[in-house]
């Protein structure tokens, strides 16, 4: 073999190396790309998923004074700084976006229209490791205040209204301004799930575990439970939440206690399931909570939910308190509560 004809051969080895190597970067770059895409894709479905509401150009300024802000806690030398300063979220639970999936996903009670079965209001305190949550009864009667309508025009003030009648007659701006009527309370905050959202985020984390202290039995809401602790999907966690016939002497009252166990265990378990270690569920989770999910324009993004988030790392369920707004018996209904006074009052000022 001839010089030439060795360096030939030499070289033609050499040829293909840079070949190969050309494949996988050309393989490389279209995988990063791909994975671009999809995380680009992912980001823009979670997004879209949102539903928002202005509530502070509806309500103006005609509201209780914010809290005062404290300065930016702490944060990795590469992130934003993390907000601080004590919060208010008046959270509401409804069946706004679906009225169907009260049959499909543990019945209650035989109304139709969108309504707003749970509501309580979520202060989280200056430095946001710890947290009061505060469930106000929907049989709550209280003065409704004018509320500016999504159709145009104003629903007019109603005396010895339902809590939760704000929610049909204007949604969640009336929901908001007849909140913060009852309690003196700027709410920072408004974030609304959909039933069928819930239960979607419950079987995302794999179901949750509750413990009850007695024997639930509701045809209604088709939940039968021996007392003790069980581990619930999506569906049934869902009925737990909404249950009241099967429990104490039937009220709204009972149900708050439900929904308060209930909220401690999903904090639980948001923080046991391995989210971040697990992309499918995390994707699960955040397409289940997004799905479901109507807020105030302040939160109307993925990248505002985080950055809350991020601001709550440290609460944990043993940090939070749950306590219902303190109510007596009306004395024009015996199935009706109003604000217990001076008691109310001063929860409330606790929060304010």
């Amino acid at each position: 073999m001839t010089r030439h004809e060795e360096q030939g051969g030499t070289g033609g080895r050499v040829g293909r190396r840079p070949k190969a190597l050309r494949i996988a970067g050309l393989t490389l770059a279209g995988t990063l790309v791909l994975g671009a895409a999809a995380a680009g894709w992912v980001y823009w479905h979670l997004n879209a998923n949102i539903t928002s509401v202005d509530i502070n150009g509806a309500l103006g300024d005609d509201r209780p004074a914010r809290a005062v802000t404290g300065p930016a806690a702490t944060a990795p030398a590469d992130a934003s700084p993390l907000p601080t300063g004590s919060l208010n979220i008046l959270v509401l639970g409804s069946d706004s976006r679906d009225g169907t999936a009260n049959a499909e996903l543990g019945g209650g009670d035989d109304t139709s229209g969108a309504r707003s079965d749970t509501a309580m209001v979520v202060h989280v305190d200056a430095g946001r490791t710890t947290a009061t949550v505060v469930s106000i009864p929907r049989d709550t009667l209280v003065t409704r205040p004018s509320c500016p309508l999504a159709s145009g025009g104003t629903a007019a003030p109603a005396h010895g209204a339902m809590f939760n009648s704000a929610y049909s007659v204007g949604g969640p701006v009336c929901a908001v301004k007849t909140a913060e009527s009852l309690t003196g309370v700027r709410m920072d905050h408004y974030l609304e799930i959909d039933f069928s959202g819930f239960a979607r985020l419950v079987d995302a984390l794999g179901g949750v575990d509750v413990t009850t202290g007695q024997d639930i039995d509701d045809d209604k809401s088709h939940l039968h439970l021996e007392a003790g602790t069980h581990h619930l999907d999506g569906k049934r966690a869902l009925a737990l939440a909404r249950t009241r016939h099967g429990i104490g002497d039937g009220s709204d009252l009972g149900r708050i206690g439900l929904q308060q166990t209930l909220v401690k265990a999903l904090l639980e378990r948001i923080g046991d399931a391995g989210l971040l270690t697990d992309p499918a569920r995390l994707y699960q989770a955040a397409d289940a909570v997004t799905a479901g999910l109507t807020t105030d324009t302040g939160l109307d993004s993925l990248g505002e939910l985080i950055g809350l988030g991020r601001s709550l790392r440290g609460l944990t369920a043993d940090r939070m308190r749950t306590v219902t707004m303190p109510v007596v018996t009306a004395p024009s209904d015996p199935n009706r509560v109003i604000p217990e006074q001076p008691g109310a009052d001063r929860l409330w000022t606790s929060l304010r």
